[in-house]
């Protein structure tokens, strides 16, 4: 057995010292390595000296790249070759479309932990409509806002965790509490930066994805993007302009009969929003027309299970079997559906009798699925679409959904001026969609709520439970992740039995298994 390190991530300006070495300029690319790995399958040679003939021969190795990649459709190739980027400038509104692509890594500068100043983005449509003093005058009262809300929370917060603030080193963190709280304030505008690890295969896809987005900031990204990385390597990314199938499905769905509000009376009013974005005007009246007031059912449910997979324990059961035997699916059904709950719970105690907090659960909890509607504020899906191996849909931001208030913000009194300025966002958002429908979004605060349905199995459910209902998650994620937790665990007990946050999980560790716990580590 030889095992090699290929290569790994410089830093780009290391790497512009080492091409102004006329000799080591056309080497440096990752190219070559998608090459080496391509021939992986049809050559005799050892790996290693495939990588060093490719990086003999960079232009050969392009056109190999190409043929693999483009006529003969193997693309993921183009897997090898990876981009570490910086993004900077960018509002909060962008990255969750930039976050949206699944096989990508992304570290974010988080408004829990950094006090943000008054940097914002004012989108091109903004400056076009003509609309640039009441958008800037709207910002700037939610960021004084924002700032004033954090210097009284501040304090309020080290009163309420009194034997924390003992210690210099909880500084932070209390003060990240405080921080994170008053950020429901300001808006999806904010400006942020992350920093982006991403595949030539999923490059590709990302710049005809957003480069179809109405946004102009999406389009300036997705321009930029390409800027930034098609000389490095031009024999992977290729199709890069927007196909029809990205710019017209989606409008395609909004104007079809079947979706509009005559069939649906009770849609939500972002019907309007979408129609008017797309050019619809038509349609989008007539909505307005018909139902100049939408109803809303008055008590909005937070968490909805949907559904769930049918005998789910059962299922489970059947998975654990099937991995230990060489018996067929069917019969280990059977199996299961035979077996008592004793039984069920022996077995799910063998399962789990070695976990520990940190672990991933078997993989066998991937053949039960959960799918939850969920109301959540920008706050809470910013970090809830990190699970980004869920499946989850969204609609967009909808002030007829409300707000969510930080507890904290009611008891130091200021749920009244935080509404004002809610209010005062709400009539702004109003008259900005009249003229620039596709920006108005950018306006909202992170207070604001929007629908989202997410489907995941119970293995990711066990990831969601351990990093979001821990002690040391963000309260808003951790109340959804409870009350989803709660909802399924009626119907799947035995599965979701060790579903909990990482603080918690020796507590209930003894409480299913028994005060003596584990019998052993192997």
């Amino acid at each position: 057995m030889k095992i090699l390190l290929a290569g790994y991530n410089l830093d780009y300006e290391l790497i512009s010292e080492l091409k102004q070495k006329k000799s080591l300029a056309e080497d440096l690319t990752p190219e070559t390595i998608s090459a080496a790995y391509a021939r992986i399958s049809r050559s005799p040679k050892p790996v290693d000296e495939l990588r060093q003939l490719a990086r003999g021969e960079v232009e050969k190795a392009r056109q190999s790249n190409r043929n693999i990649v483009f006529e003969m459709g193997h693309s993921s190739v183009a897997e090898h070759a990876v981009f570490n980027i910086d993004v900077l400038g960018v509002s909060r509104l962008l990255v969750e479309e930039i976050e949206k692509f699944r096989l990508c890594s992304f570290t974010e500068k988080s408004q829990r932990y950094v006090l943000f100043n008054k940097d914002f983005v004012v989108p091109d449509e903004i400056w076009r409509a003509g609309m640039t003093n009441l958008f800037v005058e709207t910002i700037a009262a939610q960021n004084d806002y924002y700032h004033e809300l954090y210097e009284k929370l501040r304090p309020f917060v080290f009163e309420q965790n009194k034997a924390l603030a003992e210690n210099p080193s909880n500084k932070s963190t209390l003060e990240g509490w405080a921080k994170e709280d008053a950020r429901y304030a300001i808006s999806m505008a904010t400006q942020t930066q992350l920093g982006m690890t991403i595949n030539a295969r999923n490059l590709e896809l990302m710049l005809r994805r957003l480069g179809a987005l109405q946004l102009e900031e999406a389009k300036e990204y997705a321009n930029k993007l390409y800027v930034a990385t098609k000389n490095v390597a031009p024999s992977l990314i290729r199709y890069t302009d927007a196909t029809s199938y990205d710019r017209l499905t989606r409008k395609n769905l909004w104007r079809h009969p079947l979706s509009s509000q005559q069939h649906f009376p009770f849609f939500l009013s972002t019907d309007y929003d979408l129609f008017t974005r797309q050019g619809l005007h038509e349609q989008a009246s007539a909505i307005m027309n018909k139902y100049p007031q939408p109803r809303r059912n008055k008590k909005l449910q937070a968490v909805q299970l949907l559904s769930i997979s049918d005998d789910a324990d059962d299922r489970i059961v059947a998975s654990l079997l099937y991995s230990s035997s060489r018996d067929n699916y069917i019969n280990c059904i059977k199996r299961a559906k035979q077996m008592n709950i004793k039984e069920k719970k022996a077995l799910f105690k063998t399962a789990f009798e070695h976990l520990e907090p940190h672990d991933s659960v078997l993989r066998e909890l991937e053949n039960v699925d959960l799918h939850f509607e969920l109301i959540v504020s920008s706050t809470c899906f910013a970090q809830l679409k990190r699970h980004r191996m869920a499946t989850i849909i969204t609609q967009e931001y909808d002030p007829a959904l409300g707000v969510t208030i930080p507890s904290s913000v009611r008891k130091i009194g200021q749920q009244k001026k935080f509404m004002d300025i809610i209010k005062q966002t709400n009539k702004i958002y109003s008259q900005i969609r009249k003229k620039a429908p596709e920006a108005a979004t950018y306006i909202l605060t992170n207070a604001h709520r929007k629908r989202v349905l997410m489907k995941l199995n119970a293995r990711e459910m066990y990831h969601l439970a351990r990093l979001r209902a821990d002690a040391h998650a963000q309260w808003d994620i951790r109340n959804l992740t409870e009350s989803m937790l709660k909802k399924a665990n009626i119907i799947m007990p035995l599965t979701l039995a060790l579903a909990c946050g990482k603080d918690s999980f020796e507590k209930l560790y003894k409480k299913t298994f028994g005060a003596q716990g584990r019998q052993g580590k192997s």
